[in-house]
């Protein structure tokens, strides 16, 4: 049985420190990002971070401390937060007259602000978003994952309507899918979390699902709609067009450094890290092979191919160092180096170079005039080709089959007694709270989302019985 099988959080954990992406702090559930694992996130950065522009958002920075009477404004989100926060009692040797907590989220900060900043309808939409980190001090961690302070960004807007910052969540939630699909290779299914998996203080949040190579599903992106909750908790009003004091309307977004863990758990293999070539911080490394030492013509070979690689914008390494191929291959596999491309002195007679994809079994041979376009058309076919097999493996683990707990009881006993991952179950669901907690209860599988385009739609309740008044994604969640 292979390790992705059988123990897939210690092959998550090798993956991640044999690909050298991070490393552990003294402080619990505190990691530090290493070049590779941070230029990751700068690439998912730069993605996200254009599109926002594109849409009119601006990026601005609040303050990482907030007071605690914040909090106290509005009711559910200090309760959903509360068992998570960090707080700061003392400073400079004096204790603080009000406690201050590690941000978890800003809402309450930027409430604040934006009641001194919005006056009038000529104010709005405000359209801001940042990057950041925040604290939520997780019981259980896994690196990227679920750590106790992590990176991401935080969309704030406020808006005269509701009808547009509806379209606002939405038009966030396309674009966190767009990026998520496009610029990971990762399939998702969008739509509408329940009441209880809600964010803490929205009227209504959407997110996008991820399946990973365990089945388990990693929560990717969320949008929210938080309608007139934070003006009213924090008096942001404006005068309207009818010269009437009213609440703006909110919405806040979100996605984090989860996401580079949502990119190994799915595109990884029993080899290693396996990257999309538009995130891999190396996307082609060069390696030259045999007694290459004596030949000086193969490193000048290279040299010229590395050179049109660069000035094209690709991410070219020359790994001239004195290991032995075998250990090279080894190493730039296991940091999922997209292309690599091997050079000999038999290869450089036949005028040719080998090509490897790191996430196909064979070696291509191709001649050396043909050699910068062949990489080139490699790195947009690989980037088609994980979101494919990604896809396929979330379609193949996708159920429909089952319309009651007694089934799904009956789908999770069979796979575990067959050593195959349970999945996501598609189910319909009455709307009662207490069907979802009675499923989560004996399951422990929750519900992802509320799908926009589910495959097919369900009309019982997999708890009672009753009539369905939603489909919904049932599974166990990172």
């Amino acid at each position: 049985m292979s390790q992705q099988t059988n123990d897939f959080s210690k092959w998550y954990i090798d993956t991640i420190q044999k690909a050298d992406l991070m490393d552990y702090t003294p402080v619990r559930g505190c990691i530090a990002f290493k070049p590779d694992g941070y230029e990751l996130w700068e690439h998912i950065q730069a993605e996200m971070d254009r599109r926002f522009k594109e849409t009119g958002h601006r990026n601005a920075y609040f303050p990482m401390l907030i007071p605690e009477n914040f909090f106290q404004k509005e009711k559910d989100h200090i309760e959903g937060f509360s068992p998570e926060l960090p707080w700061v009692t003392e400073a400079a040797g004096e204790k603080l007259e009000e406690r201050l907590a590690l941000r978890p989220t800003s809402e309450t900060m930027i409430g604040h602000l934006y009641s001194n900043w919005i006056k009038s309808y000529r104010d709005l939409p405000v359209l801001i978003n940042q990057w950041a980190n925040v604290f939520r001090w997780e019981k259980k961690t896994l690196p990227f994952i679920r750590t106790s302070e992590f990176l991401w960004q935080e969309g704030h807007t406020a808006h005269e309507n509701e009808e547009e910052a509806r379209k606002e969540t939405m038009q966030m939630l396309n674009i966190y899918k767009e990026v998520v699909e496009g610029l990971l290779a990762i399939p998702v299914y969008d739509g509408q979390k329940t009441p209880s998996e809600r964010f803490a203080g929205a009227v209504d949040t959407y997110s996008i699902e991820a399946m990973m190579r365990d089945g388990k599903a990693v929560q990717a992106g969320t949008s929210h709609y938080l309608g007139t909750k934070f003006a009213e908790a924090f008096d942001i009003k404006y005068l309207n067009r009818e010269n009437k004091h009213v609440h703006v309307h909110t919405t806040s977004w979100g996605t984090s450094t989860r996401l580079i863990g949502s990119v190994i758990m799915v595109h990884g293999d029993e080899q290693g890290l396996v990257l999309p070539p538009k995130i891999a911080p190396t996307q082609v490394v060069l390696v030259p092979v045999g007694p290459w030492k004596k030949n000086p013509a193969i490193i000048e070979k290279l040299d010229e191919i590395f050179a049109i690689l660069k000035a094209k914008g690709i991410r070219v390494r020359l790994d001239d160092s004195d290991q032995s191929p075998g250990f090279k291959f080894n190493e730039w596999e296991l940091k999922g180096v997209p292309v690599r491309i091997e050079l000999g002195p038999r290869d450089l007679e036949n005028n040719q170079a080998l090509l490897k994809a790191r996430d196909e079994d064979e070696k291509v041979t191709v001649q050396l005039e043909n050699v910068v376009e062949a990489i080139e058309k490699e790195l947009e076919v690989m980037q088609t080709r994980l979101f494919e097999k990604a896809k396929a493996f979330r379609d193949a683990n996708s159920h429909t089959h089952v319309d009651s707990l007694e089934q799904l009881q009956q789908h999770l006993a069979e796979s575990e007694k067959n050593g195959t991952i349970p999945g996501w179950v598609l189910a319909g669901w009455c709307g009662d709270d207490a069907c979802e907690d009675q499923v989560k209860e004996e399951t422990k599988f929750t519900t992802r989302n509320i799908p926009f385009n589910p495959p097919t739609t369900k009309h019982t309740c997999i708890n009672c019985g009753k009539d369905a008044n939603h489909t919904v994604w049932f599974g166990r969640a990172y």
